[in-house]
């Protein structure tokens, strides 16, 4: 916390791609080591060597994380480029990805094995996005509160529609690609850590979980900072549009956090029901419906947005974000998600190349 605002941070996965080919180039250790080296200690080695994640700092502004944002993708394209591959903003592998064997990691080994061909199915990358709490009791109630509204975020996100060079008609195929790992899903609303802690050793007991770092829930207290975790959404296309989730994340934190000093409760969505909304939020991005968590009922996508902005204004104001937030909502008004943005341009040209070439540019403009 700086002066009652939340920091914030943000982690992007991106994929290396055949310029040729479009399918997953396996180059990631070439990238690694080619990466400016104020930008190697930012990197993290990810699940796949057709995979680069970048992670800002702690930040206390969102022109902070657009600089870092930026310079993280000028920085690994550049790095991409000369291992001979293209970094690109991209929820999922669009083309094929002939080469899945994790690098040399005995915790990677270890998923593998316990997880089989779950672990061996195509790239994904998400954009995860960390606010600072000041402890994990906090956290926890956070998250109650934040699970309504996460269908809207991963709408607001999709950015995966295509998979073996064909649209799948989900705006986020990502999304559907991780339904079948046990523990990602809507948070397991939880009375207190100890009651979040419980549950989780439960499902490590049961199998389910390799172990605890396995829960990987759509928000979460995280395992290794004093924050919450957002990891709902496909990687943003650009780097502005990443810097706008952050804004509303960080608000969407703050509303929930001045809810729970003035004692109102978290809304209560079934699980099966908000589920549901977020099987739809990724098949229809922002051009279908979406669930408003409040009322429990389908409303145009748009008029919820405006809901969820409505009710994290006052978080916005408050952290200096709103003009930020409301210049980048009115953009995916103008051009739509990245998903809606890929197959316009897939619609105009008829090439996945076409597709794959636009990404590259977003990714590192």
């Amino acid at each position: 916390m700086t002066g009652g605002t939340p920091t914030v941070g943000v982690e992007e996965e991106f994929l290396l791609l055949d310029p040729a080919t479009g399918e997953n180039a396996p180059v990631a250790d070439r990238v690694y080591p080619a990466l400016p080296d104020e930008l190697r200690g930012r990197s993290r080695v990810e699940f796949r060597p057709s995979m680069v994640e970048m992670v800002t700092g702690v930040c206390t502004g969102l022109d902070e994380v657009r600089r870092q944002l930026r310079e993280q993708r000028a920085g690994a394209a550049a790095a991409a480029k000369g291992a001979g591959a293209r970094l690109v903003a991209v929820g999922a592998t669009p083309v094929a990805e002939p080469y899945r064997t994790p690098p040399g990691n005995p915790r990677f080994a270890a998923i593998t094995r316990h997880y089989g061909p779950i672990a061996r199915d195509p790239s994904v990358c998400g954009c995860h996005v960390h606010v600072g709490v000041p402890d994990r009791e906090t956290a926890v109630q956070v998250c109650n509160h934040l699970r309504g509204w996460l269908p809207v975020v991963q709408a607001m996100m999709a950015n995966s529609p295509l998979h073996e060079g064909a649209d799948t008609g989900f705006a986020s195929w990502r999304s559907a690609q991780l339904e079948r790992w046990p523990c990602v899903g809507p948070w397991p609303r939880s009375a207190s850590a100890a009651d979040y802690d419980r549950t989780v050793a439960a499902m490590v007991a049961s199998g389910a979980l390799l172990d605890d770092s396995m829960a990987l829930w759509y928000v979460k207290p995280s395992a290794a900072y004093p924050t919450v975790e957002v990891r709902i959404g496909d990687v943003c296309p650009a780097a502005d549009d990443a810097v706008l989730v952050a804004g509303l994340v960080r608000a969407l934190v703050g509303t929930a956090r001045a809810d729970i000093a003035a004692g109102r409760r978290a809304p209560v969505v079934p699980d099966e029901l908000l589920r549901a909304a977020h099987w739809n939020a990724a098949r229809t991005g922002l051009d279908g419906t979406l669930l408003d968590p409040s009322g429990r009922r389908s409303r145009p996508a748009w008029e919820v947005v405006d809901l969820l902005v409505a009710r994290a204004g006052p978080a916005l104001r408050r952290h200096g974000d709103a003009e930020i937030v409301a210049d980048g909502l009115d953009r995916i008004r103008r051009e739509g998600t990245g998903a809606a943005r890929q197959r316009r341009v897939l619609a105009e040209t008829g090439a996945v190349a076409a597709v794959l070439e636009h990404l590259a540019e977003l990714t590192a403009a």
